[in-house]
């Protein structure tokens, strides 16, 4: 790293990130290299290579970080048009903005400096990616609770249907239990048909989520076996209350239903 030899009168110093390193010495060690930082500040003198550090997503997190050459403020003040110090503490992070504010006024009351903790930053980053998330969760949201609404509605209506049936079962012969396991399994076949065709489309369509998420798989099997369960479970209980209420009227009422 820089250190207080980086004078103006000493040999011109630079950092670079690993992307740079990778870019232009693969497999081999930078430290001693010269390189060249352009005409960007007006200095065309080389610069020796004496440190190597990680690469910085200094925009957003939507951005790949790009190869960087750090140089020495000292030794190139000409390129110096503003300064970021990074603060580290354990303590309440207030109290420590309220202490660098005042050391700035005090070094020179013309400088207005911006103080913010990092949260803030990053949470400025992703600001637009929130309410595009915010968004699209509020319209799932919505749809999972349609779509339980509907599964329930159908379900229950096509077991109610079958009322005449389960009262032909009962006189026949069948249990109560015997008819209440029969709709639930052949509902339970239905329901997990249609998670399975629901599952494969989410796959294809989440794709399109993948530029929202960073460190989140857009196929999260915790999300697809969470919904996937509340669905299974809503068709059961749709078969269930209909099928237990034909379960116990007397068969010949159930033979006469309409």
């Amino acid at each position: 790293m820089f250190d207080d030899r980086d004078t103006m009168d000493a040999p011109h110093v630079a950092v670079i990130s690993q992307s740079l390193a990778r870019e232009q010495w693969p497999g081999q060690d930078p430290i001693g290299h010269t390189i060249e930082f352009g005409n960007m500040d007006g200095d065309l003198r080389p610069l020796t290579i004496v440190g190597v550090v990680g690469d910085v997503r200094e925009d957003s997190l939507e951005k790949p970080s790009s190869p960087t050459i750090y140089v020495n403020y000292r030794q190139r003040p000409q390129a110096t048009y503003d300064f970021t110090a990074v603060l580290r503490t354990a303590t309440d992070p207030s109290a420590v903005m309220s202490s660098a504010r005042r050391i700035v006024r005090e070094l020179d009351p013309n400088v207005p400096p911006v103080i913010g903790t990092f949260a803030e930053v990053s949470a400025v980053s992703l600001q637009s990616r929130r309410f595009n998330l915010i968004l699209l969760g509020t319209f799932a949201g919505t749809a999972l609770l349609l779509a339980i609404a509907g599964l329930y509605g159908v379900m229950a209506y096509s077991v109610a249907r079958r009322t005449a049936e389960l009262g032909t079962r009962i006189a026949l012969g069948a249990t109560r239990a015997n008819v209440l396991r029969l709709v639930l399994r052949q509902g339970l076949a239905t329901a997990v048909i249609g998670v399975a065709i629901g599952i494969a489309g989410a796959i294809v369509l989440t794709r399109t989520l993948q530029s929202f998420l960073f460190g989140l798989s857009p196929t999260d099997p915790l999300t697809f076996a969470a919904v996937s369960l509340l669905l299974i479970l809503v068709a059961l209980l749709a078969c269930y209350i209909p099928a237990r209420r034909a379960a116990k009227i007397d068969p010949m009422a159930a033979l006469r239903y309409e």
